[in-house]
């Protein structure tokens, strides 16, 4: 079961990655966000930083489809997000192994040409 640590320690482990000040976690690379605390807005209630929920970057909506239809109890999405190519993951749902896994594939897709290995 991986947690807000593993994302924060598997996020700076790789190159130009900077952490964004937060209630929670926010990482970029190159001005770019890859993966994030989950801000979940319910209706008539204050936003609430979500640290054990991240949320993605994947790439397409291609991507995005396949993680939401083939592990809809690990990955889920809300209107807020119709159209952006990024899912929520639910970090109890997954081990670290599958975490670096998803996290790196986000950073590569967000990576400026010039910052990669």
């Amino acid at each position: 079961m991986a947690d807000a640590d593993d994302v924060r320690r598997l996020a700076l482990s790789l190159p130009h990655v900077v952490e964004i000040d937060s209630d929670g976690f926010d990482f970029r690379v190159g001005n770019k966000g890859f993966v994030w605390s989950y801000p979940e807005r319910l209706p008539g209630k204050p936003r609430v930083i979500r640290t054990d929920v991240a949320v993605l970057y994947v790439g397409d909506e291609a991507e995005k489809q396949a993680l939401l239809l083939g592990e809809p109890d690990r990955f889920f999405t809300t209107p807020a997000y119709d159209g952006l190519p990024l899912v929520m993951l639910r970090l109890d749902t997954v081990d670290v192994a599958r975490l670096a896994e998803l996290v790196t594939d986000a950073w590569h897709m967000r990576a400026p040409a010039d910052l990669l290995p």
